[in-house]
């Protein structure tokens, strides 16, 4: 691994737009229907927020907003693992793809986790 992108494999905003960014990707390539619609638009709206949040998070006013921005983020992030899931249900044919994702969100949902609990 290059010096770069280990850098940036440890800067969590960056690596938070890159996964929002991934996620805008991967929807705009989906076929939309009745179905998926929803699931996509949903998935993008909280998958985006993880990076959102933690930019909020990084110009919190007090501690205590620091930690309840990272509590958001955590929680985005594990509704976007329930999206992930509803549309690896929704259509099957692209769990190759969402398994990469999947395992993303997991980890940052493990970061937050991490954030959270050392802060108490």
């Amino acid at each position: 691994m290059t010096q770069s992108s280990n850098k940036n494999k440890y800067d969590l905003e960056e690596r938070t737009a890159k996964f929002g960014e991934k996620v805008i990707d991967f929807c705009m390539a989906m076929k939309q229907d009745s179905i998926t619609k929803p699931l996509i638009n949903q998935l993008v709206r909280s998958a985006t927020s993880i990076g959102a949040n933690y930019c909020e998070a990084n110009n919190a006013s007090s501690r205590k907003d620091f930690r309840n921005k990272i509590f958001i983020c955590k929680k985005e992030a594990q509704e976007t693992k329930h999206w992930l899931r509803m549309i690896t249900t929704a259509i099957p044919n692209t769990t190759e793809v969402l398994k990469g994702l999947q395992g993303e969100c997991h980890e940052l949902t493990l970061i937050f986790q991490k954030i959270t609990s050392s802060l108490k």
